[in-house]
């Protein structure tokens, strides 16, 4: 059996709205919304995280929208009006160079409202976790980073037929696919559970920030594996594509991170409290 997915959740007269559009923003509020939970359990200030979380957003969405203008300048100067449709583009590089401002900007933020880098990133952990789940989903509708041929009789193969599905996400019709979009958004589930229940029992600050990075890292190189290479770059002789290099550095970086933690003195008492804003405690 086939299952067929749909890229347009619904339509309002003759506004589209896209199924990733709908699930990437369901995940941002899931997310932002227990990021204040997170926040207290990492006994900061939830105002101060909920600025931070919407900045890095905004700083990620302006940067990639920016890039996929600036990439396809000379099609926008002939027609202006695709400039609506470019926002339904995804790809791994546009996700990067988001990422890469979000994280730019958070940081910034942090510094300059004495927030702990490395104890709001401990508590941004979980709801990054949870919004990516979500965002796989959506690419699972849409078509997006789609998977590998699974013709030979995959029970639970996906096939797309809505035209949408080619122009926005580039998956091929009527062929069947390896749903790698649901694996890695149950493996995000799982590792959101994960870090979850270790937040409150981690030992330093940093300790879920790493476990993330290492996770994170480890769920997008094994999906890959199922997920069609196309546009997404090489190394080593089609050894390796972008992303899975970008996965190696992640696990490099939680590693680095948890053994840069460990082998520091543990924090002394009340230490962590004292970065705590005032009347932050009393709501953990």
């Amino acid at each position: 059996m086939l299952f067929q997915v749909y890229p347009v959740l619904f339509r309002i007269g003759s506004i589209l709205i896209p199924a990733y559009g709908a699930m990437a923003a369901l995940g941002v509020v899931f997310a932002l919304l227990l990021a204040q939970r997170t926040a207290r359990i990492a006994r900061l200030n939830a105002g101060h995280l909920w600025n931070l979380c919407v900045l890095a957003l905004f700083a990620a969405l302006v940067a990639s929208r920016l890039l996929l203008v600036v990439a396809n300048w000379s099609d926008v100067v002939r027609h202006p009006s695709w400039i609506l449709s470019l926002g339904m583009i995804h790809h791994p590089l546009l996700g990067a160079v988001g990422a890469l401002a979000g994280a730019a900007c958070g940081a910034l933020y942090a510094r300059a409202a004495k927030l702990p880098i490395l104890a709001a990133a401990d508590a941004l952990a979980p709801p990054l976790a949870l919004g990516l789940a979500f965002e796989q989903w959506g690419a699972l509708l849409a078509g997006s980073g789609f998977g590998v041929d699974a013709s030979k009789g995959l029970p639970w193969a996906v096939t797309y037929t809505n035209p949408f599905a080619a122009l926005w996400g580039g998956a091929p019709l009527d062929v069947p696919l390896q749903p790698v979009q649901a694996y890695a958004s149950f493996g995000f589930l799982a590792l959101f559970a994960f870090l979850l229940l270790w937040l409150p029992r981690r030992r330093q600050q940093g300790d879920v920030a790493g476990l993330w990075f290492m996770g994170t890292g480890v769920i997008v190189y094994v999906t890959e594996i199922w997920r069609n290479g196309v546009g997404r770059g090489s190394l080593f002789q089609g050894a390796f594509d972008g992303p899975q290099i970008a996965a190696v550095a992640l696990v490099l970086a939680g590693g680095f991170l948890l053994q840069a933690r460990a082998a520091a003195p543990p924090p002394q008492a009340g230490r962590e409290v004292a970065a705590v804003a005032p009347g932050a405690a009393k709501h953990g």
